[in-house]
């Protein structure tokens, strides 16, 4: 049963609301300013399947004052993340927002639609086009943009283009990188990413004041949607390079690692409008994201924005980005540029202060705070990122997970250290006891860190989990940041819900992401399934023969790894002759190997069980595993 706000927690809410200007109307005036339409309703499904992928309706409680279940300033910016619809954001430039987590941007050229950042479904991506279209005047895509690596951005695709059209000569533009890094985090870590990303975007959450408010950056991610993805066949290497497309001149600015590790701001210099992709949103970002990912670079991020402020700012009357709202004008721009700029150099410079004074990360954390001068400004607030994590990511970037101290160094795992702690404190019940005086206390992060050691030393103590879920409960209404308030409310709906039932998106290494994939990547995708100390002692090689890419491979397998080049080998165990199209569906289990095997879509020439060994070595992911439990 979910709680109702605390006294200490109502009284955290009204002490921070009465710390700022929530009544100030300008990021409402910036994010209604140009709506052309909003629909009355806004719940998009899957025609295959009939599944809700996006549904805003049920948003619809965000209105008025915030709820004592709410941290207010979270909820201000949650009811301006509620305004959904078309909006006119210039002359030629038109954005779908709240359509989708993200937003996707229209330029229009002179024949057609240059389309920025198609979404993460193609559900999402084809209702917001149909809606430009409708609205607007219908055009064909002339060019597809992708400013980075991020699912959110590049996954509906297919929703405004197909292979057809690319065959044809649509381009489709992305940063240097972009198809590596892609893959990288969706496929290679995918599945322990789409497990925290369940607790970070809320999915399991009901949608109300005691639940899913949003993320801060939007509203949540789609779910039950085609996603999937259509590789660039035009990189962007370097800062300065033009592309003229469909008439529109475009000006772009490679800014590495910042918010992805494949990113690129542009300008239109010709519609005085700049794109920053989501290198500036009107939120702190996240240079760590608590779903799992590289560390970002705070020091590079900065001087990104302000190489974007020196040479592409300088007579704009535009900036908009991937996510929330635009900023119009040249000196409003500016000050938005330079505020965002020196949040992410703030955080840099004074975590790696403090740590050279011999602090370490959950120090620093504790301690550093933005100034007033960056703090009072909503769109450097924590809706996001915060100025905790980011400061433990900036120390791990250049100091790593180790503090230094030797007692850190190689610690129990938690099931044993918390069996040990919960002894030597006399047993679970008197670490529950210890814990409900901190509860009534409003002390609720030390219960849940006090706490925590009696789940993982016998997960099922009952009264430990409900007071833990309660404790995290009265966490997750305090917290500003909308996905802190989501782990919070997640780990606190698992610890209640005995069914286990833990559903976060679909499962797998998805087909529309494995077909874009090249051969090696597929291959590193693999090596991590493979379960490596029971594959010890193996020894094979097989060659691949792509026949509709014209590529040969060998894998081989040993000492519990695999390894890959281009080429044959002549002694190898076993020989193989398929399609690069029938190779991910086997991978992705459209096909069973035996069936392409009967059906001569997979030709094979040796010994057929040293495949099916190799298969056998590999594991499934476990989309589902216990993070709040051991």
């Amino acid at each position: 049963m979910r709680m109702p706000a605390s006294a200490h927690t109502r009284e955290a809410n009204i002490a921070l609301a009465a710390q700022l200007p929530l009544a100030d109307p300008s990021d409402e005036e910036r994010n209604t300013r140009g709506l052309l339409v909003q629909e009355d309703s806004l719940v998009l499904t899957n025609k295959q399947t009939g599944l809700v992928v996006w549904d805003m309706d049920k948003f619809g409680f965000i209105n008025g004052d915030a709820p004592d279940t709410v941290n207010p300033s979270l909820w201000r910016q949650e009811k301006l993340n509620n305004i959904h619809g078309l909006f006119k954001l210039a002359d030629r430039v038109y954005q779908v927002r709240r359509y989708d987590i993200s937003n996707i941007t229209f330029i229009q050229g002179e024949s057609g639609w240059i389309v920025i950042d198609p979404l993460t479904t193609a559900e999402t991506a084809r209702a917001s086009l149909e809606l430009v279209n409708r609205i607007v005047g219908a055009r064909p895509v002339r060019a597809v943009i992708y400013t980075h690596s991020h699912g959110d951005h590049f996954a509906g695709a297919y929703g405004v283009i197909d292979d057809g059209d690319v065959a044809s000569g649509v381009p489709v533009i992305a940063p240097k990188g972009f198809l590596e890094e892609a893959v990288k985090e969706n496929v290679i870590v995918g599945p322990a990413m789409l497990r925290r990303a369940g607790y970070m975007y809320g999915g399991l959450l009901p949608a109300d004041p005691r639940g899913l408010v949003g993320c801060g950056l939007g509203r949540t991610l789609p779910q039950n949607g085609h996603s999937a993805l259509i590789a660039p066949t035009d990189d962007i290497a370097t800062t300065g390079e033009e592309r003229v497309i469909d008439g529109v001149r475009i000006v772009f600015q490679m800014t590495p690692g910042t918010e992805a590790p494949a990113e690129m701001n542009f300008l239109f210099p010709d519609l005085r409008a700049l794109c920053m992709a989501e290198n500036c949103t009107c939120v702190m970002h996240n240079l760590y994201t608590l779903r799992g990912a590289h560390v970002r670079d705070g020091l590079a991020w900065s001087k990104y924005i302000h190489e974007s402020l020196l040479t592409m700012a300088g007579d704009i009357d535009l900036c908009f980005a991937s996510h929330n709202w635009p900023v119009w004008g040249s000196e409003a721009i500016a000050s938005y540029l330079r505020a965002q700029r020196d949040t992410y150099r703030f955080l840099h410079d004074q975590t790696m202060r403090l740590a050279n004074q011999g602090l370490n990360s959950t120090e620093i954390a504790e301690q550093l705070e933005l100034p007033p001068s960056l703090a009072g400004n909503f769109n450097n607030r924590g809706y996001y990122g915060t100025v905790s994590h980011n400061a433990k990511a900036t120390y791990q970037k250049y100091l790593g997970w180790f503090d230094g101290n030797p007692a850190n160094l190689e610690p129990h795992p938690p099931e044993y250290a918390s069996r040990r702690y919960v002894e030597a404190m006399g047993g679970a019940d008197r670490v529950v006891d210890l814990g409900r005086e901190a509860f009534e206390a409003g002390d609720y992060r030390w219960v849940v860190q006090l706490v925590n050691h009696a789940i993982f030393a016998d997960p099922g103590h009952q009264q430990a989990r409900e007071l833990q879920a309660d404790a995290l409960e009265q966490l997750g209404y305090q917290a500003e940041s909308g996905p802190w308030r989501n782990f919070y409310l997640t780990g606190a709906h698992e610890l209640r819900d005995k069914t286990g039932e833990r559903r976060t998106g679909s499962e797998g290494a998805p087909l529309g992401m494995l077909h874009a994939m090249p051969i090696e990547m597929i291959f590193d995708s693999l090596a991590v399934r493979l379960d490596g100390p029971r594959a010890d002692g193996t020894t094979l090689t097989i060659n691949w023969d792509f026949t509709d890419i014209q590529e040969e491979w060998v894998l081989g397998l040993e000492h519990g790894a695999l390894h890959c080049q281009r080429g044959t080998d002549p002694d190898a165990t076993v020989s193989l002759r398929l399609s690069h199209r029938v190779f991910v569906e086997i991978l992705s289990g459209v096909i069973e190997i035996v069936d392409a095997l009967a059906s001569g879509a997979l030709v094979l020439d040796g010994h057929a069980e040293a495949l099916l060994e190799l298969f056998g070595f590999l594991e499934d992911p476990d989309y589902t595993f216990n993070i709040v439990t051991p």
